[in-house]
């Protein structure tokens, strides 16, 4: 276990002037306060913030974050408040506890909503100081580490969080070292099944690959001396097990087709960039280099500075390996990240203009400001984490980096929001495109616009920059909003006629009794009213029941509810019939008779998660919760509304797509269907597919329960 004298030492190694007795005041402060708390392995709490606190001393950081690593729990987990925080640790103690600091009130129910808040105020922490992220990242690599005592279901969500999110911000910091820990211990209990088969190929292979590094390494180093190329070491290095997972299920191949299984690293002293690319043409003289695996991310570093050369080389036992090639700096960079350049001693702790590592940062939380669904906020915060790979120009040379797979649509919101909304089409290298089209490295791409043109909402199906989807939805989202406030207005005017009132004289009452029903329904403004009514959302019949008051309105309820109610009924029930649409096994909560289908796209089944979309025409549109479809729809999320599955669908009849992937052998096909029979339903359709290296066949199946049909397939 670690002693809190450990930490000390370390932090007076890496900063001799530090304030020691800060950090023996807070562990005395922290181990009163969590004294008879335990963890789930059954050890004193203590001794997580003391592992908190020592990973943040060998990352040597300052005695402050060190201190509030210590004491990172004591808010959230004990009765200590963040004034007392800042009575006896001061200030800025204080500020960085309360952003690792969990919201402990929060309206919202759901979990996934909280995880967004959560997340959202400690990015809004770390524009000020980023020691808030870093005290976090510590605080989720020790965890990880002890994982393996929490239940099943909770190590998953908090290994999948990890890996959407946690290990994305270490690599967006430059963080190689703590990022790649994270990963792996994530993939350990996302998928151990895999990480253990592959765990064992590796081990395996370890005598194989340490006596080859070690050759090479050798090598190397006769190399360079005979070059008089200085160097400090040559390292050797197998790949991490999550990156060799995501390779071989990405490319569909296996061990030995993976170029970069095993790495030498040539380490050359200081910050000589010239050394670097002498040991480049030292190690393309003794081996062969694989044709397009040449990086250089020292001319043109990524955007969390990491800097390196990489090449690609066949041995001469015709195994093909990697070579980096780095200087002292740059190695510190790549494996520190942001903690290896601090501006503390200055007294500059947060995202300033001249921080290149911070580029993105303030971007980030720039349309964070700006996205208010917590869903929507999470899966554009997964995508703008992100690494950023693609290098293009415009036509005036100035480099705009973007993500894999990122279009013409994307550079143009990168250089403007305008430029985006004005969009009409691009070139790539002097050539018309498709918008839709990929950029590839070193493309020269030019915009053009058009002032009458605006964005279509079709873009969201290929944009991949969180910027440009989050702009387009903005925009749609106000074109829909006048829409629908338009047709609220207009639904209104038709009900308030049978009273007969006038939508004039009842909209200019609207900072009077009119104001009081939109507040009543949970509206600031009239407006919001109206577009709630376009949306659907509001029955303009119930709106005005509202504005007139029970009296007045029961006169004419009386004569006209039993009439109105069977005719609405009727009439639903008769659109139902004839557009084959409905479905009685979805209910919308708390509104009766509305029509409801489910959406063709992915056809949920009892027991999915489900979310409804008010359409014009076809009522409310039910999708899965995992549908591609459903982050389109989230443009618009005030014509989202809860659904759930009735009693009644546990027993009903559904028709079912199954896709099964399987090797390649005699006899697979037969068994399937076998394996259907003896369930007792039969197949609509089935088709097979060979896979191009031969190895798989993908089978796609539709079934069903009976003759009675409730959906079809596309």
């Amino acid at each position: 276990m670690i002693r809190i004298g450990d930490v000390i030492e370390k932090v007076r190694q890496n900063h001799p002037q530090a304030d020691l007795d800060l950090l023996r005041r807070a562990y005395f402060f922290s181990a009163l306060h969590h004294r008879g708390q335990t963890r789930a392995s059954g050890e004193p709490y203590l001794i997580h913030p003391l592992e908190v606190a020592n990973i943040l001393a060998e990352l040597r950081l300052d005695e402050v974050s060190v201190a509030t690593g210590l004491l990172h729990d004591v808010v959230e987990d004990t009765l200590v408040d963040l004034d007392t925080i800042r009575q006896y640790f001061g200030e800025e103690v204080a500020h960085l506890v309360d952003g690792v600091t969990k919201i402990a009130q929060i309206s919202h129910a759901s979990r996934e909503e909280r995880q967004a808040e959560n997340v959202r105020k400690m990015l809004l922490a770390m524009v000020d100081d980023v020691r808030v992220v870093l005290v976090k990242l510590a605080d989720r690599l020790h965890n990880m580490r002890t994982l393996h005592y929490l239940p099943p279901e909770k190590r998953q969500r908090i290994a999948q969080e990890t890996l959407d999110i946690y290990a994305p911000i270490a690599h967006r910091l430059g963080m190689g070292r703590l990022r790649g820990e994270l990963e792996d211990l994530a993939f350990k209990h996302l998928h151990p099944e895999d990480y253990n088969a592959l765990a064992e190929q590796l081990e395996q292979r370890r005598p194989e690959h340490e006596a080859f590094l070690n050759r090479v390494k050798a090598r190397i180093e006769e190399k360079l001396t005979e070059a008089e190329i200085p160097f400090v070491r040559v390292e050797g290095r197998v790949k991490r097990l999550y990156s060799i997972w995501k390779k071989l299920k990405r490319q569909r191949a296996d061990l030995d087709q993976v170029y970069d299984l095993v790495a030498a690293r040539i380490i050359t002293p200081g910050n000589e960039i010239r050394h670097c690319y002498a040991a480049l043409g030292v190690i393309h003289n003794t081996w062969r280099p694989i044709p397009g695996r040449i990086k250089d991310w020292i001319a043109t570093p990524r955007d969390n500075l990491y800097q390196s050369l990489h090449t690609s080389v066949i041995g001469d036992e015709g195994q093909p390996f990697e070579v980096q090639i780095r200087t002292e700096e740059m190695h510190r960079i790549a494996e520190e990240g942001v903690a290896a350049h601090w501006k503390y001693k200055e007294g500059r702790r947060g995202a300033h203009e001249d921080d290149q590592a911070f580029q993105w940062l303030r971007s980030l939380i720039e349309w964070t400001q700006e996205v208010k669904d917590s869903r929507d906020f999470l899966e554009s915060l997964k995508l703008d984490l992100y690494p950023k790979d693609v290098y293009a120009f415009t036509p005036k040379g100035k480099v705009i980096q973007l993500p894999r797979g990122a279009t013409p649509v994307d550079f143009a919101y990168a250089i403007h929001s305008e430029v985006g909304h004005t969009c009409t089409g691009a070139r790539i290298n002097g050539r018309m495109v498709p918008l839709r089209t990929q950029i590839q490295n070193g493309d020269v791409v030019e915009i053009i616009t058009s002032p009458n043109a605006h964005p279509s909402r079709d873009w969201l199906t290929f944009v991949v920059t969180s910027r440009a989807r989050s702009r387009i939805r903005h925009w749609v989202a106000e074109q829909q909003r006048a829409e629908s406030i338009e047709i609220g207005r207009k639904l209104l005017e038709k009900e308030a006629s049978r009273f007969q009132l006038s939508i004039k004289k009842l909209l200019a009452d609207a900072d009077g009794e009119f104001k009081r029903v939109a507040n009543e329904y949970g509206y600031g403004r009239v407006e919001d009213l109206l577009a709630a009514i376009g949306y659907g959302k509001l029955v303009p019949r119930n709106v005005l029941a509202k504005y007139l008051g029970p009296e007045k309105f029961a006169e004419l309820e009386e004569r006209k509810e039993s009439k109105l109610k069977t005719s609405v009924r009727e009439g639903v029930q008769a659109v139902k019939r004839l557009m084959r649409m409905g479905d009685d096994a979805i209910a919308v909560r708390g509104v009766d008779d509305l029509l409801i289908t489910r959406a063709r796209c992915c056809n949920p089944i009892y027991g999915e998660e489900i979310v409804g979309y008010i359409t014009r025409g076809k009522g409310v549109v039910v999708h899965a919760r995992h549908c591609r479809n459903v982050q389109q729809l989230m443009a618009n999320p005030e014509r989202i509304v809860e659904v759930e599955w009735a009693g009644r669908a546990e027993s009903a009849v559904y028709p079912v797509k199954l896709v099964a992937i399987t090797e390649n052998r005699t006899g697979m096909l037969a068994g399937i269907t076998s394996a259907i029979s003896d369930i007792k339903t039969s197949i609509r359709d089935a088709r097979a597919t060979v896979s191009p290296d031969n190895r798989f066949v993908y089978y796609s199946i539709k079934k069903q329960e009976s003759n009675i049909w409730l959906g079809s397939f596309d």
